[in-house]
């Protein structure tokens, strides 16, 4: 039986994976789980996991959740920590061999960086942790010997397609990107495109930061730099290719010319199991509909119109703490976006200006990550700011910019 531990687990990732749990009881056990601030469905989980350990984001979420398990006589069956160094003992339990990592930003970095340190198998579900700091956990995990296992869709498809040949016989990755809900909007309307365009998805329902850089294009810029990453390929061997039906999740070319593509229905439940399984498969009931497969269009991406697509390659290129100030960056602006602070032109331009003020000087340790990415934060909330301001004084500021 595999004994799993969550980051993330009242998310959707988290609840996914008990889903998972749920319907395979004798193959997975839960050891350890870490929630944010729903004290409600950490509860649920509780009464029905019966973890050792829960993890909560603030001491005031524990201190909830304990007078809950206290009601019910739980309270001394599971033992509930909080914050930073919560999710790092949840993601090191003695207990827990395989981790689930789903906590969004950066936030789960250290405790996926612990759990990979302390010998566990990890499930990555959270890109940040690659994208900021996959070098130190990359060779961590090699070191160690352990499988880094990626739930992500595109980086599940390439995993699986890549077991059919030797590293050495890989020519290019293929992304697949369904180019969001503007791959059709002429790029003299951006100036205008509103928060609640840009969360409007085609095919995906997703949080509103990872909707809105799946319709920049970010997200598919950070997905570059995790396949370079955790396949160990230049940038140059990582293409992205514009697939509006989302049917193929990712394709691997192999030198001889053969291309091998994973198409799965657009479920995140199936490469969780995939990562839960590896290496066997078993049966499931997440089918494919082949006889519903009409078409399938492939486009080049624009860069022009995207151009946080460019800066994701040009960020992994440089290396070092680029990434991490991409990342800072993004975040940061997508927020200002989502408040009506910028425009949706500006969170490419804001991104650009902090990562071109940023070394390309390599972090050594997960401390020196997380300064870094906090020098990143301030220096584009800084941006944020003088654009906002200069916004605020216009006259002719598009009516989908103005607060």
């Amino acid at each position: 039986m595999k004994r799993i531990a969550i980051l993330g687990s009242t998310g959707s990732i988290g609840k996914s994976t008990l889903k998972i749990i749920e319907a395979f009881p004798g193959r997975f056990s839960v050891v350890s789980l870490a929630a944010g601030g729903n004290v409600e469905l950490a509860f649920e989980q509780a009464q029905r996991w019966h973890p050792r350990l829960m993890s909560m984001g603030s001491a005031e979420a524990a201190n909830h959740l304990q007078d809950k398990l206290k009601k019910i006589g739980l309270n001394h069956a599971i033992e509930v920590a909080f914050n930073g160094q919560g999710a790092v003992r949840v993601a090191t339990h003695p207990d827990a061999d395989f981790v689930v990592s789903a906590i969004v930003g950066v936030a789960g970095l250290e405790a996926t960086y612990e759990a990979v340190k302390s010998g566990k198998t990890v499930g990555l579900a959270n890109k940040e942790c690659v994208v900021t700091a996959g070098d130190l956990i990359v060779t961590e995990a090699r070191r160690q010997g352990k499988p880094l296992l990626p739930i992500d869709s595109e980086h599940n498809a390439i995993h699986q397609c890549m077991r059919a040949g030797r590293q050495k016989e890989v020519h290019r990755v293929w992304l697949t990107a369904s180019g969001g809900p503007f791959l059709h909007t002429p790029r003299k309307d951006f100036a205008n495109i509103t928060a609640e365009q840009a969360l409007n998805h085609p095919t995906w329902k997703m949080g509103k930061r990872i909707t809105i850089d799946s319709a920049t294009l970010m997200n598919k810029g950070f997905e570059v730099i995790e396949a370079c990453r955790l396949f160990d390929m230049p940038p140059s061997q990582v293409s992205v290719m514009v697939h509006p039906q989302s049917t193929i999740h990712s394709m691997v070319e192999f030198v001889d010319g053969s291309l091998l593509a994973q198409l799965s229905v657009t479920d995140m439940r199936l490469p969780t199991l995939y990562a839960l399984t590896y290496p066997d498969r078993i049966e499931s009931d997440l089918r494919f509909p082949v006889n519903e497969l009409k078409r399938l269009d492939f486009a080049q991406p624009d860069f022009g119109k995207f151009p946080c697509l460019r800066l994701a390659y040009e960020a992994v290129e440089a290396g070092g703490a680029k990434t991490i100030s991409l990342n800072a960056a993004d975040e940061i602006a997508v927020a200002a976006f989502l408040d009506g602070s910028i425009g949706f032109e500006e969170i490419p331009a804001t991104i650009e200006l902090v990562v071109r003020e940023t070394s390309a000087r390599v972090p050594e340790s997960i401390e020196e990550v997380l300064n870094l990415d906090a020098d990143a934060r301030r220096r584009a909330g800084h941006h944020v700011q003088e654009i906002s301001s200069a916004e605020a004084v216009s006259p002719h500021l598009p009516l989908a910019r103005r607060k």
